[in-house]
């Protein structure tokens, strides 16, 4: 294994509330290719945490979001990467979801949480336990 398979990355999920239900997209590509996700991505060198949160949902769906805030940690090894991966949930603010990524999504819907798509993303399992129990951090 070469270094670069040995580095840990930090991912950033944001799960947006608007009229009680959540914005999803399609994966496409990278790890979880068909599963269904939440807007996210790398947390960037010197960058915060909630700047994070705001450009990648702004960058992949062209919404502005607010209210954001911690939901969880957690220490994923799943699809042969290794990730510290932030869960954070907001509020809609403004703006239509568009897909502005067509290579990473297949395009965003809000779901019910009565009725969301399948499959999901594997992490976002955590993030429904999170909101159930308070628990925030999990490591699988």
């Amino acid at each position: 294994m070469d270094n670069k398979e040995q580095i840990i990355k930090v991912g950033i999920g944001v799960m947006i509330f608007k009229e009680g239900k959540v914005l999803m997209g399609k994966r496409k590509g990278k790890h979880g290719a068909g599963e269904y996700a939440w807007p996210g991505g790398h947390l960037e060198y010197m960058e915060s945490i909630v700047d994070c949160a705001e450009r990648e949902v702004f960058e992949e769906c062209g919404i502005k979001i607010k209210n954001i805030r911690f939901l969880r940690l957690l220490n994923m090894k799943k699809y042969d990467k290794h990730y510290l991966d932030i869960a954070m949930v907001c509020d809609w603010e403004s703006g239509e979801p568009e897909l502005k990524e067509p290579e990473k999504c297949e395009g965003w819907n809000w779901y019910d949480l009565d009725n969301l798509p399948s499959p999901m993303f594997e992490p976002l399992k955590t993030y429904f336990e999170a909101l159930k129990t308070g628990q925030t951090f999990f490591d699988n």
